[in-house]
């Protein structure tokens, strides 16, 4: 079967498409989540959060680019129609990571009198790309149909994801600082995961409601088998966290690392599942990955290109994180 590139080769491309979204969700996730904080936070408190994100907000955004790339030249029939499903929370989210960039530059250079200003513009930025993306994935999972049921689940999708980035980039700040700071972040962090649960909790009781392929998939055997490590472990990760956040911080501030790891993992397994319930479809019960592909000769000539921008992308990644890791420090533009 994998011998033949007409199989093969949109599988490859679906998965690095997969892998673009999860780095992108994660990595993103919780600069967005740091944002959708700032009311929580003094001013003081608003500058060291903001140092926490800063040398990686801007490279975290280059894996959306690289997912939405991938979609055009691999599945150009499935990008038509799900940006055309999309086209109004996808212009949300475009204006909101605009005011994001322009804010987090402008909050630090403009007159004193305007930081305020920047920071409001900030937030809405944040929550506007945040709420955006949360209202897609409902609206994806719901088969990209209008309608009113469909809209009111992707409404509180979009609440739920937002929720969730928060935790997440509470869990960051709890690695990424100390003191009052950290100790506000891990309250945060208290009150999102319940949020994440609900999310997840939801998404799951509706994904095999809108299809009976995927109720067969979830609830039939052998096939329940493969899926049933997935909840199970996210079971046991909500549980590890909770009572590892009731516990910190640690003498010498030991494991601030792991609220942030368990998280990326509870992400990872919830968008496991999702793959897990869609696969092989790219426009949910409407498109295959099979179907909406590009011609097998432009998808290994298009390979060749991803096998040189995909790894450079993951060591600028890795570089970046691997030069500022540690406590974030006073933020400073000079």
């Amino acid at each position: 079967m994998f011998a033949d590139p007409a199989v093969w080769l949109p599988f490859v491309f679906a998965a690095l498409m997969g892998l673009s979204i999860l780095i992108y969700v994660v990595l993103d996730g919780f600069d967005l989540g740091v944002g959708v904080l700032f009311p929580f936070a003094t001013d003081a408190e608003k500058d060291r959060m903001v140092a926490a994100i800063g040398p990686f907000w801007d490279a975290n955004e280059t894996w959306l680019v690289l997912a939405v790339g991938l979609l055009l030249v691999a599945f150009p029939q499935a990008h038509g129609d799900i940006l055309t499903a999309l086209y109004l929370p996808v212009a949300v989210m475009l204006i909101g990571l605009i005011l994001r960039g322009v804010a987090f530059e402008f909050r630090a250079k403009a007159a004193a009198r305007w930081k305020k200003t920047w920071n409001h513009a900030f937030f809405a930025g944040s929550l506007m790309t945040s709420l955006s993306q949360g209202f897609m994935l409902g609206l994806y999972i719901m088969g990209l149909e209008w309608t009113l049921p469909h809209v009111a689940f992707a409404l509180m999708t979009a609440v739920f994801l937002t929720v969730g980035y928060s935790f997440i980039g509470a869990t960051w700040i709890i690695h990424k600082t100390d003191g009052v700071l950290q100790l506000a972040a891990l309250q945060w962090a208290k009150g999102g995961i319940w949020g994440l649960v609900l999310g997840i909790g939801a998404i799951s009781l509706a994904t095999p409601l809108v299809s009976p392929r995927i109720f067969e998939k979830w609830f039939s055997w052998p096939e329940a088998l493969w899926l049933a490590p997935l909840p199970l472990a996210s079971g046991l990760i909500v549980l590890w966290l909770w009572s590892l956040l009731r516990k910190m911080p640690f003498a010498g501030d030991r494991r601030s690392w792991l609220p942030f790891a368990l998280a990326t993992a509870l992400w990872t397994l919830a968008f496991g599942g999702m793959a897990y319930s869609f696969y092989p479809y790219v426009v949910p019960n409407k498109l295959t990955i099979y179907e909406a592909a590009s011609s097998p000769e432009s998808l290994m000539i298009i390979l060749y290109g991803t096998l040189i921008v995909l790894p450079t992308i993951l060591a600028y990644t890795v570089l970046a994180y691997t030069v500022f890791r540690g406590k974030a420090t006073e933020l400073s533009y000079e």
